[in-house]
């Protein structure tokens, strides 16, 4: 099935991130930083089939080589937290072949990014899957944040825009200092610019798809923006989906089995029920003609023909089965006209999306407390290791120390700044997260089966509606012939 991911994060220090660290891996090499004094080294990596730079026209050609662009980078960027570069996480389609895939990110990254100024870094990956699982093919691109000038020196990302008096004269603040807005140099940041991105991804392959023949489609669009009230599914990630294809099963697996098997169900009935209130609509313009029958009439009409047509008892005793079932109903739910049947579908349809949107916030918090509990776990495990790393006062050994455990080190400062922006200076509570996560488990565990009697009265209804629809069509059918004749005998 066809797979829209398209993904964009920046690549700060801030988050304890190395432009050299992040291209060594997406690239799968061996990289000198310059900046950090330490070497990153991805070459025993898999699955990195290719990687290359794109340049724009004005561009040092110096920089098709990684280390000497990214250290550029580095180099450039003073400030402590800087911002080095925009990372892009973006899927492959297995319904095309990779020459196909790698053909058609090169034009977008070429079309999107190059042409606007930027360098792109690229690296397509196809990690191997183990015991015939999903292939996950993918690219990476990162992108430079600073624009070049024409002279290929580094631009800057934002300028001064001062502020005027009426006079046309820079307006100083209460500290004497000249008032002005900082004005970013290019529009890489704004969220219409990833919209179109997104955007124009999905365009590019699903003109791939129709090239060839293929009846799949992407959408860059969220569920909601599709017009689909349907619970997202969490990210499983590349460990997660090799325990699932050995058969074993996990948490986030079970959570997305639970959500999919949901959503089929929320799809089924909200049709139905959909299906239902136009029908009413037509139902009540028919009788509100004169001397029309009520819900029992037509009910009653319905199952005599039935039987009038019936060839066997055992034909006759399901007819009168299912009569006595549509009747039993009616009865028990005080359904005399068609008025009280659209009343009790509202009723129903209500019911359905009050459960559907309990659901649904319930499944988003799940999501942000697994979220929690991992990076909780990981700070509390990997403080000891970052409490170390600032007793060393040498530098060398602290230099060593780095490298012997840089990939702890990034976890720590990874989970750091998460929870610093989520929790917003609160503490973390990993043994409060992780109850709440297993009481909301149980609560969306115990929700889950009500939808289907919802979806079993949503069935009886439209069992009425059949009958309905029936015994209408045949109360007409002897006026229409008559009508015929008549036009005949004229």
């Amino acid at each position: 099935m066809a797979l829209y991911h398209f993904s964009i994060a920046q690549i700060k220090r801030s988050a304890g991130q190395s432009a050299i660290a992040s291209a060594a891996y997406r690239a799968g090499e061996r990289l000198y930083s310059s900046y950090y004094g330490e070497v990153s080294d991805y070459t025993k990596k898999g699955g990195v089939i290719a990687s290359e730079i794109m340049l724009p026209p004005h561009a040092p050609e110096i920089y098709l080589d990684r280390a000497t662009l990214w250290n550029a980078v580095e180099s450039c960027e003073k400030h402590p937290k800087a911002q080095l570069a925009y990372s892009f996480d973006i899927a492959m389609q297995n319904e095309l072949t990779l020459e196909e895939n790698m053909e058609l990110a090169r034009k977008f990254v070429q079309e999107q990014f190059v042409a606007k100024g930027m360098i792109a870094d690229l690296a397509f990956h196809s990690p191997e899957k183990e015991d015939g699982g999903i292939p996950n093919p993918h690219f990476h691109v990162m992108t430079t944040m600073r624009p070049l000038n024409p002279d290929g020196t580094w631009g800057q990302k934002q300028r001064r825009e001062y502020l005027l008096d009426e006079d046309g004269n820079r307006i100083r603040d209460k500290n004497g200092d000249y008032v002005f807005n900082a004005v970013h140099t290019t529009d890489w940041h704004e969220p219409e610019t990833l919209e179109h991105w997104r955007e124009q991804w999905a365009a590019a392959v699903n003109t791939k798809f129709e090239e060839k023949g293929l009846d799949v489609r992407i959408d860059h669009r969220s569920y909601v923006r599709q017009g689909l009230d349907l619970i997202p599914t969490v990210h499983e990630g590349a460990n997660v989906r090799q325990m699932e294809a050995k058969g074993i099963r996990t948490e986030k697996g079970e959570l997305n089995r639970w959500i999919k098997a949901t959503n089929r169900l929320m799809q089924d009935v909200r049709k139905k029920i959909k299906a239902l209130f136009v029908w009413m609509a037509e139902v009540k313009e028919e009788l509100s003609k004169p001397q029309t029958p009520n819900l029992a009439d037509l009910l009653i009409a319905y199952y005599n023909q039935r039987n009038a047509g019936a060839w066997s008892n055992k034909a006759r005793t399901g007819n009168l089965k299912q009569f006595a079932e549509a009747v039993n109903y009616l009865t028990e739910n005080k359904l005399l006209t068609l008025e009280d049947l659209q009343e009790r579908l509202s009723s129903v349809s209500e019911e359905f999306e009050a459960l559907s949107g309990s659901m649904k916030k319930k499944s988003a918090r799940i999501k942000e407390l697994q979220e929690l509990i991992r990076e909780g776990e990981n700070y509390q495990r990997l403080k000891p290791v970052h409490t170390e790393l600032n007793n060393i006062k040498f530098k060398k050994q602290r230099e060593k120390f780095e490298t012997s455990h840089d990939a702890e080190l990034r976890l720590f400062y990874a989970a750091r700044r998460i929870l610093k922006e989520k929790l917003d200076g609160k503490p973390i509570a990993l043994k409060a997260w992780k109850q709440e996560y297993a009481q909301l488990k149980t609560e969306y565990a115990e929700l889950s089966p009500q939808h289907k009697p919802l979806r079993e009265e949503v069935i009886r209804l439209r069992q009425v509606q059949n009958a309905v629809d029936t015994a209408l069509r045949r109360r007409e059918q002897p006026q229409e012939v008559q009508r015929k004749k008549h036009e005949m005998e004229l």
